[in-house]
């Protein structure tokens, strides 16, 4: 056991999902390495949160294409986490002896982790998914977790009731006690939709791992064994009820509209809030050029990029190449995204560096769903080039190149 000053509460970042919802997004990075907004990436919302709360151990847990993300996170210096005791430190599944596992589900990530947790000596854990976009102060959340005398508090958000099947909900009572915890109902009873964020008691949590791991017919899952069984042995649970943004980007319609959402006044996700920033390590760029024939309507556009076109409630990633002649509308465009002249690009994701060529139709025009939605959208992947005069439907996802020849 260390000597190691005792941390009062430590974090757990779940950042090994393999996304597969996001296609072709994800083929060559983890999903918490997603670049969102303009600048961030998804995981700097969770450890900003962290910071800000005043969390500085965090234990960030990779497995699928970590690579990025790894080398994104670093020493954890864009987020004030290089330090000598605590930080940041990213945790891939590792060898014991002879044998080493991938992580089986979120349970055994942390089960597998346990050394590493007791370095601290904490008397909380957090655990946390990195594919979320919100921003919450975990400090107020820990506060209800002491004065409600819990063994385990979960966040949660009061839902739309059609939308509540689509999560883990919590059934509670008038003090939001949880005695139910329902895996995605058909028929909900309540509308709390769990947001993936814990508070544990440590040695608590512990005793249900161990226990957890040495079941053989367990699925090694929060939501699908450690909570339920917690519940059934009527350990103390409480729901802690947040009332601000927060949106899971795990599909492609969600991360669109979360992007969408930053443009939209209405919405209160500010992301230069000076009290609650969201930090993330960005590379030093010459400032954005926008050129004589540009024209730019309630979009982001971020350092580096060069702009001849016309842009239209879109977010424009670092060093974006617009021509003179394109318009782009109601997308987002990746760091490194070249769009050639003349070209249309609408309701589309388009992945870092690929080359759209130039008079090339990509998305849906002006028609929009029946039911007044918007259209399905297009998503282009990493590194792609894209040949002059091709067309590409709504809803397409792309993941090879496209030659003159194949298009003709």
């Amino acid at each position: 056991m260390s000597n190691a000053k005792k941390k009062e509460m430590i974090a757990m970042l779940l950042a090994g999902g393999q996304g597969s919802r996001l296609g072709i997004l994800t083929n060559h990075v983890a999903k918490p390495a997603v670049p969102f907004g303009g600048k961030y990436r998804i995981i700097d919302f969770p450890i900003s949160n962290c910071v800000n709360s005043g969390i500085d151990t965090i234990g960030v847990l990779t497995q699928y294409r970590p690579l990025e993300l790894n080398a994104y996170i670093g020493n954890g210096q864009p987020w004030d986490l290089d330090r000598l005791f605590g930080g940041i430190t990213i945790l891939p599944p590792y060898m014991k002896a002879e044998a080493g596992e991938w992580y089986k589900g979120t349970a055994n990530a942390i089960y597998q982790n346990i050394e590493y947790i007791e370095m601290s000596r904490p008397t909380y854990v957090l655990i946390l998914s990195g594919d979320h976009i919100y921003k919450m102060n975990y400090k107020m959340m820990l506060d209800y977790h002491v004065q409600k005398g819990a063994d385990c508090t979960i966040a949660v958000i009061n839902v739309p009731y059609e939308e509540a099947s689509r999560f883990g909900v919590m059934n509670t009572d008038e003090n939001l006690k949880i005695h139910e915890f329902e895996e995605k109902p058909a028929n909900p009873k309540s509308t709390l939709a769990s947001m993936g964020v814990y508070i544990f008691n440590w040695e608590k949590l512990k005793a249900y791992l161990k226990a957890d791991e040495a079941d053989k017919n367990s699925e090694n899952d929060f939501g699908k064994n450690i909570i339920p069984k917690m519940l059934e042995a009527q350990e103390k649970m409480y729901a802690y009820e947040y009332k601000g943004y927060w949106k899971d980007v795990g599909t492609v319609e969600s991360l669109w509209e979360a992007n969408m959402d930053l443009l939209n006044p209405d919405v209160p996700i500010e992301l230069n809030d000076p009290p609650w920033k969201i930090y993330s390590r960005n590379g030093i760029l010459p400032p954005q050029y926008i050129g004589e024939n540009a024209k730019l309507k309630n979009s982001s556009i971020s350092e580096g990029c060069n702009i001849d076109g016309e842009i239209e409630n879109s977010i424009i990633f670092p060093g974006v190449n617009v021509q003179r002649g394109a318009s782009v509308k109601n997308s987002i465009l990746m760091p490194g995204v070249t769009i050639g002249a003349d070209t249309v690009v609408e309701y589309t994701i388009i992945a870092a560096d690929t080359v759209i060529g130039s008079n090339v139709r990509l998305g849906a025009g002006k028609e929009t769903l029946q039911d007044g939605k918007h259209p399905e959208i297009s998503v282009i992947g990493q590194n792609i080039i894209i040949a002059d005069d091709t067309v590409i439907p709504a809803g397409a996802m792309v993941g090879e190149s496209i030659s003159k020849k194949e298009r003709e």
